[in-house]
């Protein structure tokens, strides 16, 4: 206490009280304000996009480098921190977390003339890269529909093949999809395809029951009943 209380009293012991406690506010407060601002964090579960004037930065080839990797493709920064000048570059925060996308309800016919009424959805992600986050942002209108699309068909096709009234497990099914569609996606949107699930088949009532009559209309006897009436 004798040493506070002399330091009060002296004007050169509170000289160095106020340079110590500007020193240490500087310290605790405008050291990481100033880092704020030149230092950008990108989370766990996104990537960023690299902007000039709210245009994407596109690595181009140097003068007198051939062969430049990256060419082409815009600069992303995967999650961490990253220095960042605000004057003149902004950074555009992608997710990229997995999410998932219903397909529409679809009469669907096997190879034995069964009809399916399917119910699916895909899940997707964007993938962190320069050449896939340019065309997830700049090439492709309406990401999910435009997938849509290609895992509908590619779902249809592999329907088309089975045998038998009932549709194999997700296991099965999922793997032929996205072998047959998983490449073509990612080529023409950018995203990948982590699963596609059958979420329900001939789930109606009335669906059911025309495919009950269907199938008891095909059976031997009714057919020779048929036959006999001719």
């Amino acid at each position: 206490m004798d040493a506070i209380f002399s330091m009060f009293g002296s004007g050169g012991g509170m000289g160095s009280l106020l340079k110590t406690g500007t020193a240490v506010l500087t310290t605790l407060l405008v050291v990481p304000a100033l880092l704020k601002l030149f230092i950008v964090t990108v989370d766990e579960g996104r990537a960023a996009i690299r902007t000039r004037n709210g245009k994407p930065i596109i690595r181009r080839a140097r003068a007198g480098k051939a062969g430049t990797p990256g060419v082409g493709e815009v600069v992303v920064l995967t999650p961490g921190s990253h220095g960042a000048f605000p004057l003149f570059y902004w950074y555009k925060l992608i997710d990229v977390r997995c999410r998932a996308t219903d397909l529409p309800a679809r009469q669907l016919t096997a190879a034995s003339g069964h009809q399916h009424l399917v119910h699916a959805s895909f899940e997707w992600r964007p993938v962190v890269s320069g050449r896939d986050l340019r065309v997830f942002e700049l090439d492709v209108v309406n990401v999910t529909e435009r997938a849509a699309n290609i895992i509908s068909a590619a779902l249809r096709d592999a329907v088309r093949a089975l045998e038998g009234a009932a549709l194999p497990g997700n296991d099965i099914l999922n793997a032929q999809v996205r072998e047959a569609c998983a490449a073509t996606v990612r080529e023409v949107c950018g995203v990948e395809v982590v699963n596609v699930l059958i979420t329900g088949d001939a789930l109606t009532d009335g669906y059911l029951l025309s495919q009950a009559i269907r199938g008891s209309d095909d059976a031997p006897d009714a057919i020779a009943a048929l036959h006999a009436l001719n």
